[in-house]
C-alpha cells in the first residue's frame, strides 16, 4: 500500500470517527417496541448495554444485540462503539432478552432457596454475594476513612435518610437546553419540601463535585427556603465491584455513607431509601434501593411526568408505617402504595 493509499484510509477513518462522534440518536429494537437511546461513539459496549437496561429493564448479562457485530462476532464490553465494524451513525439495533422477573415466571426455582431467604422479597445471588464479600467491605471501610462528604446543611439526629442520584433521576443531562430548569423532572422542589420533613437529604452522583454543585445551583435546591440537602457524595465515594453478572463495575455503598453519619445520628439500612435510574449501583445495598423511571426528553415529558407526586407519596408511608425499610420490596413500591394510600393526604397535586 502506498503512502496515498495510506493517507486516503487514515482520512477515511478519521471522517468515519468524526461522523459518528455527532450521532445522537440511536434506535434499539425489543420485544416489538423501539427505544430511542442518545447514543455517543466513545462510549463503551458496557455503557450502552447500561443505557438500554434503564430503558428496557433487562440485564445486561441477558441482552443479545442480534446486528452489533465485530468482524462477524459478538464485541467485547469493553469495546468503544466507534471501533465496532458494524456501528451506524443513527442505526437501529435488534436486541434479545428477557427480564427477570419473567424468568422467574418461567422458571420458579431459577433462584435458589438461599437467596429468596436472605432477602426476604427476591433478590440476586450476585447481590448476596458482593454486599458481604470482605474485599468489598474492605473497600468501603478504605473509603470511610479517606473521604470526607461535602456536608451542606447537615443531618439531623433522628432523621431518616433519602440518597438520590441526579442524571436521569431528576435532572435530564442529555437534552439541550438554555438554562437547567427547563431539565428539572417536574415537582422536584415539591417533592423534596416533603421529604426534607422526615428525611436527610443526600445527593450522590457519578460525577465530579464541581458539577454537582454547578447541577444544584442550576436548579435551585442548593438554597431554597422550604428544603434544605444534607451533603454531596460524588465519584470518589464510589467503588469497584466484580460482578459475576456485570463484570467490573462501579457502584455506590451506602455503607459509606452510613459509616461517616455521627455516631448519635440513626441512619442506617433500617431507615434509608435510595433513588437511581441504574440497578448496578444498589449492588452493595440491595435492600435498599429503588430504581425510578429515567427521566429523559425533558422537553418532551416535562408536561405529563408525575413520578416525584407518587414518590414523595411512598417516602411518607415508609416513614409513618415502617421501622425497617429493609423489609419493603422497593421494586414494588407502587403496588405497596395503592395498598397502603397515605392518609393524611399531603398538599399535593394528584399524581
Amino acid at each position: 500500500m502506498n503512502a496515498r493509499s495510506d493517507k486516503r484510509n487514515g482520512n477515511l477513518a478519521v471522517d468515519r470517527v468524526n461522523t459518528i462522534m455527532d450521532v445522537v440518536g440511536l434506535t434499539i429494537k425489543w420485544s416489538g417496541k423501539e427505544f430511542k437511546i442518545c447514543a455517543r461513539a466513545d462510549w463503551t459496549v458496557e455503557r450502552l448495554k447500561d443505557e438500554v437496561e434503564a430503558l428496557t429493564e433487562v440485564l445486561p448479562k441477558r441482552q443479545k444485540f442480534l446486528n452489533l457485530k465485530h468482524k462477524g462476532k459478538p464485541p467485547d464490553d469493553d469495546m468503544l462503539l466507534l471501533k465496532v465494524s458494524s456501528f451506524k451513525a443513527g442505526g437501529k439495533v435488534m436486541m434479545m432478552g428477557t427480564r427477570e422477573e419473567n424468568i422467574v415466571l418461567d422458571d420458579p426455582g431459577d433462584h435458589g432457596a438461599d437467596v429468596l431467604d436472605d432477602f426476604g422479597h427476591g433478590g440476586s445471588a450476585d447481590a448476596v454475594s458482593l454486599h458481604r464479600d470482605p474485599v468489598h467491605l474492605a473497600k468501603i471501610e478504605r473509603r470511610i476513612s479517606t473521604y470526607a462528604i461535602n456536608m451542606k446543611a447537615g443531618p439531623r439526629k433522628g432523621k431518616r435518610l433519602l440518597v438520590l442520584d441526579v442524571d436521569c433521576t431528576f435532572y435530564d443531562h442529555r437534552t439541550p437546553a438554555e438554562n437547567g430548569r427547563e431539565l428539572m423532572r417536574p415537582f422536584l422542589w415539591e417533592f423534596l419540601t416533603v421529604a426534607w420533613q422526615e428525611y436527610d437529604i443526600f445527593i450522590w452522583s457519578a460525577t465530579s463535585m464541581k458539577w454537582i454543585e454547578e447541577k444544584m445551583g442550576q436548579l435551585g435546591v442548593a438554597d431554597h427556603s422550604d428544603f434544605k440537602l444534607a451533603g454531596y457524595l460524588d465519584s470518589k465515594a464510589m467503588i469497584t465491584v466484580d460482578s459475576k453478572t456485570r463484570g467490573i463495575v462501579d457502584t455506590k455503598p451506602l455503607g459509606v455513607l452510613w459509616g461517616l453519619l455521627p455516631e448519635d445520628h440513626g441512619g442506617g439500612p433500617h431507615n434509608t431509601i435510595f433513588f437511581d435510574d441504574l440497578r448496578r449501583n444498589f449492588l452493595m445495598s440491595p435492600r435498599n434501593g429503588l430504581k425510578i423511571r429515567p427521566f429523559r426528553h425533558a422537553h418532551q415529558n416535562r408536561h405529563t411526568d408525575r413520578e416525584l407526586l407518587k414518590l414523595a407519596r411512598y417516602i411518607t408511608v415508609l416513614a409513618r408505617k415502617e421501622s425497617d425499610y429493609t423489609a419493603v420490596d422497593h421494586r414494588k413500591w407502587e403496588r405497596y402504595l395503592d395498598e397502603n394510600p397515605c392518609d393524611p393526604p399531603l398538599d399535593l397535586p394528584d399524581p
